[in-house]
């Protein structure tokens, strides 16, 4: 069980990153999507979504292998 609620924890922002790289995709063939007035913002709102997800993910494993002792030297918590 705490296997599957932490793939759900996982889940959840990786499809926040891919939803983040499909709005960056589309204003490249000028699709504009609703609740955004702008191309521009809708970039942004794109990349602020991917790095939120990617980071997510990042903290997520950094913090599972230093609990477990298998990270180097240099990400070890002093």
């Amino acid at each position: 069980m705490q296997r599957f609620i932490a793939l759900l924890i996982l889940v959840i922002p990786g499809f926040l990153a891919g939803f983040g790289i499909k709005l960056m995709r589309d204003i490249f063939f000028k699709i504009l999507h609703d609740p955004f007035p702008s191309l521009g913002i809708q970039f942004l709102a794109g990349l602020i979504f991917l790095i939120l997800g990617v980071g997510f993910i990042a903290g997520f494993v950094l913090y599972r292998d230093r609990k477990n002792n298998k990270v180097a030297p240099r990400f070890q918590k002093k």
